[in-house]
């Protein structure tokens, strides 16, 4: 099981001075550590009109400074978002390409479908948003391998016209999509393409199911490149530290809870749907009508006695009460799907998830307010410490 960076460039309030010129940097500084510390692939994402929650909305940019900085860890877009009102998807292949010559063939081009908030912003057609998924694929994947291409599709046309420059990477990068739900996971698997998984504290059992539905779309895919990505990865929250009380004053527990709380805010879904579908173990990004995330929010932030542990700090972080260190750690700890703690800690969280078949973590490390050095610290104990010990299908076992 391979190690990556999955990374959204956050900084919630209150802002110092500089702020965003400071999280850009030390953003660069987390790149090149996890480069020495031998992960995999530094994985960033795209969100638009996303305050505190993301500042990467130019990903390609980052990720062609982290190549610069970097010598050896890949360079993953996960993903850019397909829909053709938010990238052309011409225009997307030109400058994957490019920055696959300016990482030396580090690429990793990965797909997303958006939703909610940059729906909003951009315009984009809800129905038509998957199927653009679909074409954006086909679309890359022939200007990359073919010379002069026509496309006249449904949603985009384009007279003949040769992508300059071809990518260094021969016969294509790989491709992934991002994933949250069943159908999304099964059509990765159909197109012959790697999937993205996100957890958002959903159980790791929950994550299993979903792998077997790309396993499903595999069993009969009709690959949109030149070969098959079988890869599975997996987004969750990891902090490693010396121990549980340095992961504890760190905040991490405290920062995933705040990044929970924030994305149905950020993207505009309503906390009804977060919640019942956090409660029922599944995926907040399970399928939704497009009429529930049209609809106000009118969740009630009271709470039950009987309210499950995570809903309960949710909604007490959402009527402004605190939520203290200590209790955040301790409810996270006790789910599958966080990996927050000591070494020994983690490495039994990732166990969990090598037993599903996932062959790639996704770590995001740089979360909520963790501050940058025990960011640092957790880069370099995962290097030290974990993976080697998943470098092969032994069982892991602590390095002494």
């Amino acid at each position: 099981m391979k190690f990556d960076i999955f990374c959204e460039i956050q900084k919630p309030k209150p802002f110092e001075p500089d702020h965003e010129a400071v999280l850009f940097r030390e953003t660069i500084a987390q790149a090149v550590a996890a480069d020495r510390a031998g992960f995999d692939t530094w994985w960033e994402v795209e969100h638009h009109s996303a305050p505190e929650f993301s500042y990467s909305s130019a990903p390609a940019l980052v990720l062609t400074a982290i190549a610069a900085a970097t010598r050896n860890i890949h360079v993953g877009h996960a993903g850019v978002l397909a829909p053709f009102r938010i990238n052309n998807p011409y225009r997307a292949a030109e400058a994957a390409a490019t920055l696959d010559h300016l990482s030396n063939g580090r690429l990793e081009f990965g797909l997303a479908k958006s939703g909610g908030k940059e729906w909003e912003t951009f315009g984009v057609d809800p129905n038509l948003a998957r199927s653009q998924v679909r074409e954006a694929f086909s679309i890359v994947a022939r200007f990359w391998t073919e010379g002069e291409v026509e496309w006249q599709g449904t949603d985009f046309r384009i007279p003949p016209r040769i992508c300059v420059p071809k990518p260094l990477q021969k016969p294509h990068p790989r491709f992934w999509q991002t994933c949250g739900s069943p159908e999304s996971f099964r059509m990765a698997g159909e197109q012959g393409v790697g999937c993205l998984g996100t957890t958002l504290l959903s159980p790791v059992h929950f994550m299993a199911a979903m792998l077997k539905e790309h396993d499903v779309g595999l069993a009969t895919c009709m690959p949109v490149g030149k070969f098959i990505n079988r890869e599975k990865g997996i987004f969750t929250f990891v902090h490693v530290a010396e121990s549980r009380k340095q992961a504890i004053e760190a905040g991490a527990a405290w920062a995933a809870l705040w990044y929970v709380h924030s994305a149905p805010i950020v993207f505009k879904v309503p906390r009804t749907v977060w919640y019942d579908q956090i409660r029922s173990g599944l995926h907040p990004n399970s399928p939704r009508s497009t009429a529930a995330l049209a609809g106000d929010d009118a969740t009630s932030l009271d709470i039950a006695p009987d309210e499950i542990p995570v809903i309960r700090l949710l909604k007490l972080m959402a009527r402004g009460e605190e939520v203290s260190r200590e209790e955040a750690h301790e409810v996270l700890e006790q789910l599958d799907s966080v990996v927050i703690g000591d070494v020994d800690h983690c490495r039994a969280k990732f166990d969990a998830y090598r037993a599903i078949g996932t062959d790639r973590m996704m770590c995001l490390m740089q979360f909520g307010a963790i501050p940058h050095e025990a960011v640092l610290r957790s880069i370099a104990l995962t290097g030290e410490h974990l993976i080697p010990a998943f470098a092969s299908g032994a069982p892991a076992v602590r390095r002494a």
